[in-house]
């Protein structure tokens, strides 16, 4: 079979010893063949060319190789890098395509020396203006450094840019006029209970299973019954073929046993590579639920399967995705606790819960091998120290 071929236009090698690269019939000369800067540049050509409809604005100039390179040549060949790096993480594609996105808008057409502290703490304080709390903008500005570093690696900004930027100090609690954040805390059990009245038996499932072993939403989203190991002595252990440190090649098993094999026991029931928990079986529960709740009569309205934009019967189906993820999860959640007029709350929240129970019940090691921690002092972050524990131990203390 003959390989596909690309539709971007190629890198190529000019007799005259420079890169080039034709865009809309114009040839565009980078400078010398192989180098960072050329590539650099080969990357923002290629952007602004499919930005543009693949039509080269009359403006652009075509002899580059003089040019310096550009905050936009940096960001371009980033974001290559991060179609790569950060293809199973949604979340950090889009915040790093965001990140470039301000850049470009920004500085785009300034020399990448051009872009100090200076412009950093700029950026910074729109973010800070924007209404974001102090924590996230600090990671903003980490990402914003990650990139000049990867131009560092690619030999197109000079490491000494590196260092300066670095130089920048994170804001701190106290002393910036970013609000703080809200800490997240356990949810409490009874408002889980409440909502749990409103959720189809699938997404009841998953808050149950989540409840009894503090694992993280994206975890219980994409269980499958080949995860799973049936062990003799009759505890089922799920091994998540993807989760959070993965890529730091460490490999999480968490235990099935009580609650949480029960509620997982009845969607075992189909082929090894499919998903437990579908979104299209938690809506066909809900249009069950509202056709036994109808009030209209059979003769009159709508019938079941119908619709009023195809009284025929002919109604397209709706595609679903073959998993929740972690948005569509919390939405469900969301929905679920509105109708049970108790306290909003999310998933990660059941985290914290579990982490907390176990902690105060078992210690603080025994909630660290539960949720999948290599550092105590991450455990502390998710499982607090209840407020009754601490007035035990109020009472125990000396007196003088």
């Amino acid at each position: 079979m003959p390989r596909k071929r690309s539709t971007a236009p190629g890198y190529r090698y000019h007799v005259s010893g420079q890169a080039v690269v034709t865009l809309d019939g114009r040839n565009f000369y980078l400078g010398e063949h192989g180098s960072p800067q050329s590539w650099a540049k080969y990357y923002a050509l290629l952007a602004e060319y499919n930005a543009n409809g693949q039509r080269m604005p009359e403006q652009v100039e075509t002899h580059k190789s003089d040019q310096p390179v550009t905050v936009r040549c940096l960001t371009a060949e980033f974001r290559e890098h991060a179609k790569v790096r950060y293809a199973k993480n949604a979340g950090e594609l889009s915040r790093y395509g965001s990140l470039c996105s301000v850049l470009e808008d920004e500085y785009g057409d300034d020399p990448v020396e051009n872009f100090g502290p200076r412009k950093l703490a700029e950026l910074r304080d729109l973010f800070v203006a924007s209404g974001n709390c102090r924590k996230y903008v600090n990671t903003q500005t980490r990402c914003i450094v990650s990139i000049f570093r990867f131009g560092v690696s690619r030999e197109i900004v000079k490491p000494e840019y590196l260092v300066a930027l670095q130089t920048l100090e994170p804001l701190k609690q106290g002393q910036t006029k970013a609000r703080e954040s809200e800490p997240v805390q356990p949810v409490d059990i009874e408002a889980v209970r409440l909502t749990a009245k409103h959720l189809s038996p699938t997404v009841k499932a998953m808050v149950r299973i989540q409840a009894a072993t503090g694992m993280r939403p994206s975890e219980v989203c994409k269980m499958r019954p080949t995860d799973i190991e049936k062990r003799p002595d009759g505890v089922w252990v799920y091994r998540p073929p993807t989760h959070k440190t993965a890529h730091h090649g460490k490999t999480k098993a968490v235990p099935l046993v009580g609650d949480a094999k029960l509620a997982l026991k009845p969607f075992l029931d189909r082929p090894d590579d499919e998903y437990c928990f579908t979104p299209k079986e938690s809506a066909d529960w809900h249009r069950d639920q509202r056709s036994a709740n109808r009030k209209t009569p059979m003769n009159q309205g709508d019938r079941p399967g119908y619709g009023k934009t195809a009284r025929d019967g002919t109604r397209k189906e709706r595609n679903y995705r073959p998993c929740f993820g972690a948005d569509s999860y919390r939405r469900a959640i969301q929905r679920a606790a509105e109708k049970a007029g108790t306290d909003h709350w999310f998933p990660y929240q059941l985290r914290h819960t579990a982490g907390t129970v176990i902690r105060e019940a078992l210690g603080v090691e025994a909630a660290q091998a539960m949720l999948g921690h290599s550092r105590a002092s991450m455990t502390e972050h998710y499982a607090k120290l209840s407020l009754e524990k601490a007035i035990e131990a109020a009472k125990a203390g000396p007196s003088v």
